[in-house]
């Protein structure tokens, strides 16, 4: 079987379910030890990444650059507030609005979990020779870009009622005749 992206055949031969399934396989081993040894979920890893690589953020802040939507980032902050390793405050003169960034402890989480995790993705990464590793970088660059642009047209077109709920959004798949 010869698994071409350009033109998948099967499920097999998709980009986005080779990329699922390479994301499975090699965050298998990160799952394990952010949960078993400290007991982080894989969301609450990425924003406590996050905040440490940026600083303090707003939490759409958060949740934009954790690709996530805004109730997954909510609660991925609130888990890490709850565990002291993110603190949530208010600005001054409007309650609405708020600042998340890491405590002490979550700066201290980061600083001992991230080599670990970095020594995983070279493991992952140590099959492939430089020059291959530089055209991963580049193709993962073109294809996120694409992806992007891809996103904003799809985005365009097609339009969600959110107040509707996801249940309104029409069926297009094919249904049997009754």
């Amino acid at each position: 079987m010869t698994l071409t992206l350009r033109t998948p055949g099967n499920i097999d031969e998709l980009l986005n379910y080779r990329l699922l399934r390479l994301y499975a396989v090699s965050g298998a081993p990160v799952l394990r030890l952010l949960e078993g040894r400290y007991g982080i979920s894989r969301r609450e890893w990425r924003i406590l990444a996050l905040l440490a690589r940026h600083g303090e953020l707003s939490p759409s802040s958060v949740a934009e650059q954790a690709h996530l939507d805004r109730p997954r980032a909510t609660r991925g902050v609130q888990m890490l507030v709850d565990k002291q390793l993110a603190l949530r405050s208010s600005l001054k003169g409007d309650a609405r609005r708020a600042r998340i960034a890491l405590t002490p402890a979550g700066k201290k989480l980061y600083a001992e979990l991230f080599p670990q995790i970095a020594a995983l993705n070279q493991s992952v990464v140590s099959t492939l020779d430089d020059a291959l590793v530089d055209a991963l970088d580049l193709a993962l660059q073109r294809l996120t870009e694409q992806a992007e642009r891809l996103n904003l047209e799809v985005q365009r077109d097609v339009r969600a009622d959110r107040r509707a709920g996801n249940s309104a959004r029409p069926q297009r798949w094919p249904q049997e005749d009754v």
